[in-house]
């Protein structure tokens, strides 16, 4: 039998688990094993979709081409990242149904029964896709309502995924997941900023830097000056801020959910702590919360966050 025929070969499996791996580097828990097991297998599923798309659009695919492969193109389209973001597309739609047969990437398969069982829409999906296209045109943003703009594509369906799965969605729910995911997604850009500058990328809106008196070669130094500092304590607060206004979102839920969105915010509180720890200087090298410091932040949040309902 061959993987036309059902059956991946090991390779694949290996390469799967190879992107799954990241979610241990993330500031947030993925898919912990507290949850129900069907919530893991749609957490890991979405994560897995989540972090190849990415990959894709930051050009950190493995080695080989297999992916490039996988999507029907040839070895080399792997560093074309619009190609491979169009086949992807492609192949997401054979999730939802397409007529060409079913998906041909391991991890967009492994999706397919958590749509189908959750009855997600492909518009969450999409918007991913679509952020990781906007990296490629789009590598400044001018003002904070644009990178939002950008957030509302890149972070939040992913809150709203999370929130579908555990049947859990409403309106004022989607409202407070949106301000956390926004809010995890500036805390990222807060951490890689010397990444980001090294893949000619800047999150940081423009006229927050002129406001602060950065400028990109400012944002290139081995480490931060004065107003560096001062622009990411700037940044740090509204991250902190949105991360309270979502925060709601924890109380209103409960049981092992609770503690998972708990985990959500806790990590995102954690990272901006082990920032402001580091005086703000995320130049050297993103600032990383301990797994203790992370464990206090989510029983504050646990402690602290409203219950309703």
């Amino acid at each position: 039998m061959t993987a036309a025929h059902g059956i991946r070969p090991l390779s694949d499996t290996v390469h799967v688990s190879a992107t799954l791996d990241k979610a241990s580097a993330e500031n947030f828990p993925v898919a912990p094993a507290f949850l129900p097991r069907a919530w893991r297998d749609g957490l890991t599923a979405v994560y897995g979709y989540a972090r190849l798309v990415d990959d894709i659009g930051d050009g950190d695919l493995a080695p080989g081409g297999r992916d490039a492969v996988l999507l029907g193109l040839d070895p080399a389209a792997t560093d074309d990242r619009l190609a491979m973001l169009d086949a992807f597309e492609a192949d997401l739609r054979r999730v939802f149904g397409g007529t060409d047969g079913p998906p041909r990437h391991p991890l967009l398969l492994a999706l397919q029964p958590v749509v189908r069982a959750h009855g997600l829409t492909p518009e969450p999906f999409l918007g991913l896709i679509e952020a990781n296209r906007q990296d490629q045109r789009v590598t400044r943003y001018e003002t904070y309502a644009d990178l939002a703009g950008y957030c509302e594509l890149s972070a939040n369906p992913v809150g709203r995924l999370v929130l579908s799965l555990t049947g859990t969605g409403t309106p004022e729910r989607i409202r407070r997941s949106d301000a956390v995911c926004t809010a995890l997604q500036i805390v990222e850009h807060i951490q890689d900023v010397a990444e980001d500058l090294g893949n000619d990328r800047i999150y940081l809106p423009a006229e927050d830097m002129r406001r602060f008196h950065v400028s990109e070669a400012d944002l290139a130094a081995p480490s931060a000056g004065a107003s560096v500092r001062s622009l990411v304590a700037f940044e740090t607060e509204r991250a902190r801020e949105l991360l309270n206004e979502g925060t709601p979102l924890v109380g209103s839920v409960h049981g092992r959910l609770r503690l998972l969105l708990a985990g959500f915010v806790g990590g995102g509180r954690a990272a901006l702590r082990a920032v402001t720890a580091a005086g703000f200087d995320v130049l050297p090298g993103p600032p990383k919360p301990t797994k203790s410091g992370l464990l206090r932040e989510v029983a504050a949040v646990l402690r602290t966050a409203p219950r309703k309902g």
